[in-house]
């Protein structure tokens, strides 16, 4: 009889001392025998069996020779047939076994085809267990069989066993049947209390503990167990993918391949990958890592044009983004006049292989993972079934990968520049890698300035109006209700105890409530709050003590307290609640909209939150690689620019109802005929105007929301209009066609011809100004659309 012992556990210590037994087969044998079973196929051959069993009572008592199993090797395969049917020998991965030992014996066809496979030097070892593992469990086992005490420690055992004829690693999980088995206590056996058992769940990790609770060989198993093995190679690739994805380590790649090795039982299969560069249309390696892509070979990069690859594989993997499946590189060949691509796999020695695209970044990348066989036909349209599976969690790791080249110009980018608007970062993208690439010939290597000619800007601004005005007010009704509160305390303070320096001290407190309402000055919320520290508070403390009355009195202040400020802030709460739902309303609305205008056009944009929202936009050929500019863009944008705008006037009309405060924006335009260019403050980490004359422009742009309507004391930004600020006539024209159009959709109302007064650094500044009508239930759903603003635009 082949016997297999593990190489680790035969030498083990255990609680337990074991013996192999057939008990409780031959109990199912003398079911069978018995005259109730007469009819049962099994009664007459059951009773030749038993006949025949009895001379041999070792089998029955148990025995710990190993050598008895195969002095006994006839009679305990007749005593195993049940268990092993002869149908299913060939199919299932099962043998007898001796627990806690692993050593086992009566295998299955398909086991022993898989331990020859092994080779003869392998010998049968669990997966990530230890000494003390296997001691502890078997002192569980001893709970519950014994004591019926249930302790779960139930965790799978794991067989990595090699098959030396295809040079790869199976994967099994092993499942254990212990139900012809018996465990008994022996007389070293201690006897165990509910207060050992508590014990022994608080010290799982203390082996100690657990051999002083089952001294060595305390405990007798009597009986064997049945070991059933399953094949979790593909599973076990996926978990192994998962954690060399979390490793991430300079292997990566030669780990994965080494998976998908044994997940197609292929000892010399290939694994690569390289990003298909989408705005460059060229396929290349990454910078960070050299992945040894198949199908560069020792190229860089190539162009992704017909005369390197075919149409089918352009169309198919670039375009459809469908999996590639060249089975035959031969007769690929053949079918496309041995054009380079097949060159570069014939020269690879490379005759199968299947080319996987992933969306690799959020710019529109691919990764293309590689896996090639050098033999014809091993990788085809139907072994790639097998990667379904497998797929969702090898993009994760080929994203990984692939996108570790992004990450390094992105921090490039992050350090040297700032969160970079999408339009535009493609130049940063270039500049990045220029440097990266100068860097490692040239140690000092510079970045290249961003600069970005002949654009157009756009300024626009919601403002919340008094919004200065509302806080003051707001933090001068909570530092009244703070005072009144503790004027409230010290008159009932001086109900209990009439002491004269509760009433000076409620004097004081007064005095600085009366203050507060005749007008809040700059420095009066500091002055009263250090004056309610260091006077008021320690009184209360005292006060707190007096009575129970005066305790929940100085308690009512107190909760009316923030707790992380340590001031009343109710009307300021209410105020900055206010103007978040504003800010937020508002910018989330105008960052939505932008995504859809930015399919016209690209053009970069920057949107900040102060009290209102404000936002920058420039357009122009140099901000995008790939499109034609033409100024029917620009015409577009600044329509869009007003409608939207007014659109953001109705936002915040609609939200009055929800705020406490009811805020109210006006809404300014500043208009500029001539390009411009703007250039990257590196020191700032942000985009300015280039230049002197552009300078000009900024300094409207700070000062316009505080202009004055030319010989008035009127400002020009009001609650309920949009201005429209410009300084030459044939921009008032412009928009007056835009302006007629929105009217004649009942959303804008009167209009207004206004000139400024002169601003400080400029001057000649005239302003367009539109009533908005408000629409009572806007809907956001319900807008005019892009078509309808095209339509304006052509017409």
């Amino acid at each position: 009889m082949k016997i297999l012992e593990s190489t680790f556990f035969s030498e083990v210590e255990l609680p337990i001392q074991l013996n192999i037994s057939f008990k409780k087969v031959f109990s199912f044998f003398e079911k069978y025998a018995h005259l109730d079973y007469h009819t049962h196929p099994f009664h007459k051959s059951s009773l030749v069996f038993i006949k025949e069993l009895e001379k041999y009572p070792e089998l029955k008592d148990g025995f710990s020779d190993l050598k008895l199993l195969e002095k006994y090797y006839d009679q305990i395969n007749i005593l195993l047939e049940p268990l092993f049917p002869e149908a299913l020998l060939s199919n299932e991965i099962k043998a007898a076994t001796v627990p806690f030992s692993f050593t086992s014996f009566k295998f299955t066809t398909r086991f022993e085809d898989i331990l020859e496979n092994a080779g003869k030097d392998y010998q049968l070892t669990v997966r990530n267990f230890e000494e003390n593992d296997m001691y502890i469990i078997a002192c569980t086992f001893i709970l519950e069989y014994v004591y019926d005490y249930k302790v779960d420690t139930k965790r799978p055992f794991y067989f990595d066993i090699p098959d030396k004829n295809l040079g790869t690693m199976k994967y099994y999980r092993a499942a254990f049947n212990g139900d012809f088995s018996e465990i008994y206590a022996t007389e070293k056996a201690p006897k165990l209390t509910e207060k050992d058992f508590k014990e022994l769940l608080n010290n799982f990790d203390n082996i100690n503990i657990w051999r002083e609770k089952f001294p060595k060989d305390s405990y007798i198993f009597k009986g064997f167990g049945i070991i059933n093995l399953f094949d979790v190679t593909a599973e076990e690739m996926i978990s192994s993918i998962k954690a060399n994805l979390l490793a991430g380590d300079d292997n990566l790649i030669y780990k994965l391949q080494n998976n998908l090795r044994d997940f197609y039982s292929l000892k010399d299969l290939l694994l690569g990958y390289s990003i298909f560069d989408k705005v460059s249309s060229k396929v290349c390696e990454t910078i960070v890592k050299k992945s040894s892509s198949l199908i560069l070979k020792n190229a860089e990069e190539i162009n992704c044009d017909n005369s390197y690859f075919c149409s089918n594989f352009i169309q198919k993997v670039f375009k459809d983004h469908e999996t590639f499946i060249i089975s035959d590189v031969n007769n690929y060949g053949l079918k496309t006049n041995k054009n380079p691509f097949y060159q570069n796999l014939y020269d690879s020695g490379i005759q199968s292989i299947i080319i996987i695209p992933i969306k690799a970044t959020n710019n529109g990348d691919l990764a293309l993972l590689e896996i090639a066989s050098p033999r014809a036909y091993d990788l085809n349209s139907v072994n790639i079934n097998k990667l379904k599976d497998i797929i969702p969690v090898f993009e994760a790791a080929v994203k990984r990968t692939s996108e570790e080249r992004q990450n390094v110009l992105e921090a490039t980018i992050q350090e040297n520049y700032t969160s970079i608007h999408k339009s535009v970062k493609w130049r940063f993208y270039e500049a990045a890698e220029k440097y990266h690439l100068e860097s490692q010939t040239n140690e000092n290597a510079k970045l290249d300035e961003i600069v970005f000619k002949d654009v157009y800007p756009l300024f626009g601004q919601s403002d919340i109006k008094g919004s200065s005005e509302a806080r003051n007010t707001a933090i001068q009704e909570d530092l009244i209700t703070q005072l009144t509160l503790a004027i409230n305390v010290f008159k009932d303070a001086c109900k209990a105890e009439e002491l004269p320096i509760y009433k000076e001290l409620m004097f004081r407190v007064a005095s600085f409530l009366k203050d507060v309402k005749d007008g809040l000055n700059a420095g009066d919320e500091v002055n009263i709050l250090d004056f309610l520290n260091r006077e008021i508070y320690p009184v209360f403390n005292h006060i707190k003590k007096m009575n129970a009355q005066l305790a929940i009195k100085v308690n009512v202040y107190m909760n009316r307290l923030d707790k992380d400020l340590g001031v009343v802030y109710e009307r300021r709460k209410e105020y900055e609640d206010s103007v978040t739902l504003l800010n937020d309303k508002l910018a989330s609305y105008i960052d939505k909209k932008q995504k859809q205008v930015q399919e016209m056009f690209p053009h970069y944009f920057e949107r900040y939150k102060t009290d209102g929202v404000e936002y920058n936009m420039y357009i122009g050929a140099s901000i995008t690689k790939t499109r034609v500019f033409n100024e029917i863009y620009l015409f577009n944008l600044r329509l869009w620019q007003l409608q939207t705008t007014c659109e953001m006037e109705n936002i915040a009309y609609s939200l009055r109802k929800k705020m406490k405060n009811e805020l109210r924006v006006a809404s300014l335009i500043l208009v500029h005929s001539n390009s411009m260019a703007i250039k990257f403050r590196m020191d700032e980490k942000q985009f300015d105007v280039d230049g002197a004359y552009n300078i000009r422009y900024e300094i409207i742009k700070k000062r316009i929301d505080k202009a004055f309507i030319k010989n008035t004391e009127e400002r020009l930004t009001v609650p309920g209009k949009i201005a429209i600020v410009y300084s030459q006539d044939k921009d008032a024209l412009e928009y007056i066609k835009y302006i007629n159009f929105l009217q004649s959709k009942k959303q804008l109302g009167k209009l207004e011809f206004l000139e400024l007064e002169v601003l400080q650094g400029a001057s000649g500044l005239k302003a367009l100004r539109v009533e908005v009508i408000y629409q009572e239930d806007f809907d956001e759903k319900k807008v005019i659309t892009f078509n309808d603003l095209i339509k304006e635009i052509t017409n």
